[in-house]
């Protein structure tokens, strides 16, 4: 991406070409950041410096620059020493003000109900106490809603009022108590957590020859104690132990001083408090006692503390990151460049304008269902909502075919500006609503959009676990984050990348990680009052000692402060519920709560909505019921095959467009008919479909709609209709009317009646039965008013179902199960049951891909297997037994411990290594998780 600004004059490039002038010039090295040395994404951003085009790693460095060279002020890259992310720019500009820029802060802050969030990556986050301590210091600030660390992954969630704060204040507020903050990227992100781990490894082995020099002297030492060294050998030893540990001290252990210190400027206290006071005390007074002459040294206890302190860190950092890296399995990595072919803002913004006012007809249609408390209609529909699609599709395949016929007319003065052949290369970032793109066969698809090719096959495996390929039509809405299967086509962008349903799932995932659950808020608690408890106790023990014996006074207060630190028990929920969130999502349940996994363990009973939950919400065509006055004669078989075929075909065309579960049904089974044409179709949300075919205007819909049996029209029926609709017969589970009008006497005549079934998921038996053996219960609530809904409950063995519910009975329900003591789990489709979803103790919605952005529920089920369930049953109470075993060994080991270790029976080194056990061990525990 170039993005070299205008407003560089050509005076200010030419006086730099004077290669002399820029002779003492830092450079970074290859593949580096001119700004600040940070290495480069492929391909980089770019700026203009000093008449040349300098490489940026990301936009911040790139708009950095170029503030500096607007303002002026480019003899500041002259004049710096060195190339460096934390060097201080020109008094005029900081760096962190350019995150205000409203193009930086598009790319990383989003909306949610008034107001802004953002994704940060955090470095130098070391335990549990470091997020608590960046979230008592922002929500000190003014205007900040909620702010959320997940110590797994590095990474921080937080939102704020933007109008009282900018984002600027917050990173440097972040980065006042020594950590540093970052906008959210995927790849640098990746970059930081390498350079740190990278980091944390050249500190482990210069900790590890250090101690393993200064054991070596020591041993020499001990051994002079009883063969008469002489002073002078012993002095010696003494100074070379000093030489050797000094780096160990004043290198590797920096990372415990400074994450004390940032503790301690902010009043504060977390685990390195105690561990930096315990390596002070040591090493000074083992220099004391090397300068006077006078005493004991331990360098080789302090070394080796600090080794065994790293390599336990070294190897929890790399157990965390191996579990985080899993989630980003999940979500595909956004092509840098893409083919942008041309654009049509103004074809976007009409789709955009259409859905939002449709949106609005679905809140206020739900709303006033859930006033009547009772159901609208007589026969189910799946979803009436989806019917109100067709005037969108209609838009959408005639913006599609307008664009074809451009694309087939270049001579012409429609033709839209740019074409396939002049491509224009552009990153994913840049891309707006409104751009037309190519997307190569193979490659993943970056944003929601439309398609505008004829055709095209795609993979949405990702997405909803379905390995089967769709066939997309031209006109078609196409998802963000499936794949491209055969040839490359053009779409319509409609969404940016970050707010594409691929994007969601991320987003969801990142809040469900960083909220935290009772467990986690507890344990946080306990850890920092351990802490603080253990300071006091080791004043105590150090003033016992020191009346005892002073000579034994420090190192007795030093194995206290390190062997009772504690860090398995800050480690004990994070870790377990990382490991669980992303062994549940490879089982394509997502969750988007911190409470799930709690509260999943807990459940007595289990609601299911039934239509598209328990069964597959794709209605297949079971039978066509002729209607015919009594008057009217018995026709032959042949004669009534013919006018069933007939009768569909004119039901199917009426349904041409819209995206009905029921409509789709009609036409599979009208495939092979010829469908007549028709005119002035017209669309009745929660009512049916209206056109006109050969001059005779037809409905299709449930019954009263398809006989217009309204209150002021119900004297105007044909009292020749002689309609019951029995499902139960049927074994149906829902019907739909078809009627033409009287062209004389304006009534309606009902013609015939198509009854459908949904086929129950072949997974919901074992699943039922696997939750029954578990003493779990299970309740249908469903609006199927059909009794064919209570047959089907009683058929999978449920204890109780409920037919022909509002969503008001709903809520009901749950509300009298939470009242006798139940913990209810509610899974509906995550769009009409958002209400009784919320009502719920805990809550999943089993949800295509076009779904997810209505999902209001705790957790989602990708891939549409609903056994799901009882994987996130099964993990949820096996992470619940670990996490308490993790809490037993934590502070049964602090426990035990402590009297050894205050009656001197525990020499430093020893404390270390019980303490980095300690750790390990409950890392190790938690990652059991990845196998259940």
């Amino acid at each position: 991406m170039s993005s070299i600004p205008s407003s560089v004059s050509s005076a200010t490039n030419h006086s730099y070409e004077d290669t002399s002038i820029i002779e003492g010039l830092v450079l970074p090295l290859a593949d580096h950041c001119f700004h600040c040395g940070d290495p480069v994404p492929q391909p980089p951003f770019y700026a203009e410096i000093l008449g040349q085009s300098r490489e940026m790693c990301c936009m911040g460095c790139q708009l950095a620059a170029q503030s500096i060279v607007e303002a002026g002020l480019e003899q500041y890259y002259l004049d710096r020493s060195e190339i460096n992310r934390t060097a201080s720019l020109p008094t005029q500009l900081t760096r962190l003000e350019v995150y205000d820029h409203d193009e930086i802060k598009s790319q990383f802050v989003y909306a949610q109900d008034g107001m802004s969030v953002a994704e940060l990556s955090v470095n130098n986050l070391r335990c549990a106490a470091c997020t608590w301590l960046i979230e008592s210091r922002l929500d000190e600030l003014e205007g900040i809603g909620k702010c959320q660390v997940n110590l797994t992954n590095q990474r921080m969630r937080v939102i704020w009022d933007e109008n009282k704060l900018p984002i600027s204040r917050i990173l440097a507020v972040i980065n006042e108590i020594g950590y540093e903050a970052k906008p959210y990227r995927q790849d640098t992100h990746e970059a930081m957590l390498a350079r740190h781990n990278n980091q944390m490894l050249l500190r482990l082995g210069i900790a590890a020859l250090g101690s393993m020099q200064a054991m070596m002297y020591a041993v020499a030492l001990y051994f002079g104690e009883y063969s008469d060294m002489l002073i002078f050998q012993r002095d010696f030893l003494r100074w070379v132990s000093l030489f050797v540990s000094t780096p160990v001290f004043f290198y590797a252990g920096i990372p415990f001083f400074t994450s004390a210190w940032s503790a301690i400027r902010a009043r504060q206290v977390n685990m390195d408090v105690p561990v930096s006071l315990a390596l002070i005390i040591t090493f000074f007074a083992s220099l004391y006692a090397t300068i006077t002459g006078q005493g004991e040294t331990y360098y080789d206890s302090v070394s080796m503390f600090i080794f065994f302190l790293l390599a336990g860190r070294y190897i929890e950092h790399n157990a965390r990151l191996k579990a985080a890296t899993m989630a980003n399995d999940l979500v595909v990595v956004e092509p840098v460049l893409v083919q942008k072919v041309a654009e049509d803002k103004a074809a976007a913004e009409r789709i955009l304008q259409l859905l939002k006012e449709n949106e609005s007809q679905q809140d206020e249609l739900i709303e006033n269902e859930t006033t009547k408390g009772e159901s609208a209609t007589v026969e189910p529909m799946p979803d009436f909502m989806q019917r109100m699609d067709a005037n969108v599709y209609q838009l959408t395949s005639r913006i599609a075919q307008e664009w074809q016929q451009s694309r087939n007319q270049p001579n012409t003065q429609s033709q839209p500006e740019g074409d396939i052949e002049s491509k224009q290369m552009v990153t994913a970032h840049s891309l707006q609503v409104g751009d037309i793109i190519l997307v190569e066969a193979g490659s993943e698809i970056i944003s929601d959009g439309i398609l505008l090719s004829s055709t095209a096959t795609v993979s949405q495996s990702l997405l909803t676990g379905e390995g089967d390929l769709i066939i997309k039509s031209q006109g078609d809405y196409i998802v963000g984050g499936a794949q491209n299967d055969s040839q490359p086509f053009e779409m319509l962008v409609t969404a940016l990348p970050k707010d594409s349903q691929i994007g969601l799932i991320d987003r969801l995932m990142n809040r469900a990680m960083s909220e935290k659950p009772k467990l986690a808020q507890q344990a946080d608690k306990l850890a920092r009052w351990f802490v603080a408890r253990i300071l006091v106790l080791s004043v105590l023990v150090f003033v016992g000692w020191y009346i005892v014996d002073p000579s034994q006074a420090i190192w007795a207060t030093v194995a206290v402060l390190v062997a009772t630190c504690p860090c398995a028990l800050s480690l004990a929920t994070p870790i377990a519920l990382t490991v669980s969130t992303n062994r549940l999502a490879s089982y394509g349940f997502l969750t988007t709560r911190g409470h799930t996994l709690q509260t999943l363990a807990e459940i007595t009973h289990v609601a299911f909505d039934k239509t598209g939950t328990l069964t597959y919400g794709k209605p297949n065509l079971l039978n066509i019921e002729l209607i015919t006055p009594k008057s009217q004669t018995e026709i032959d078989d042949l004669s009534l095959i013919v006018q069933k075929d007939t009768l569909l075909a004119i039901a199917a065309a009426l349904e041409v467009g819209s995206r009905h579960p029921i409509a789709h049904a009609l036409l599979t089974a009208a495939y092979q008919l010829h469908l007549p044409s028709t005119q002035a179709v017209q669309h009745y949300p929660a009512g049916g479909v209206e056109a006109m075919i050969e001059g005779t205007v037809y409905r299709i819909g449930h019954k009263d709609f398809a006989l217009d049996k309204t209150d002021n029209s119900v004297n105007d029926i044909d009292a020749s209709n002689d309609l019951t609709i029995n499902l139960v017969a049927q074994r149906a589970s829902s019907a739909v009317v078809l009627s033409c009008q009287n062209t004389d006497s304006k009534t309606w005549q009902a013609l015939a009646c198509f009854y459908f079934n949904d086929k129950v998921r072949d997974s919901a038996q074992s699943m039922l039965d696997t939750l029954k053996g578990l003493g779990i219960e299970s309740v249908m609530l469903t609006g199927d008013p059909s009794p064919q809904a209570l047959v089907m409950a009683e058929n999978l063995g449920m204890q109780s179902a409920y037919n022909g519910l509002s969503p008001t009975d709903k809520v009901n329900h749950i509300q009298q199960l939470q009242a006798n003591g139940a913990v209810v789990l509610m899974v509906g489709d995550g769009i009409n049951d958002a209400p009784v979803l919320a009502a719920a103790d805990v809550s999943t919605s089993i949800a295509g891909a076009a779904d997810l952005a209505q999902v209001s529920s705790d957790s989602i089920i990708l891939n549409g297997q609903i056994e799901a369930i009882t994987a996130a049953k099964r993990i949820s109470d096996k992470t619940e037994r670990i996490i308490k075993q993790n809490f037993r060994w934590a502070l049964a080991y602090n426990s035990i411990v402590l009297i050894p270790a205050a009656l001197g029976y525990v020499p430093p080194w020893l404390a270390a290594i019980g303490m980095s056990l300690s750790s390990l061990f409950v890392v190790l525990n938690a990652l059991r998780l990845k196998r259940a």
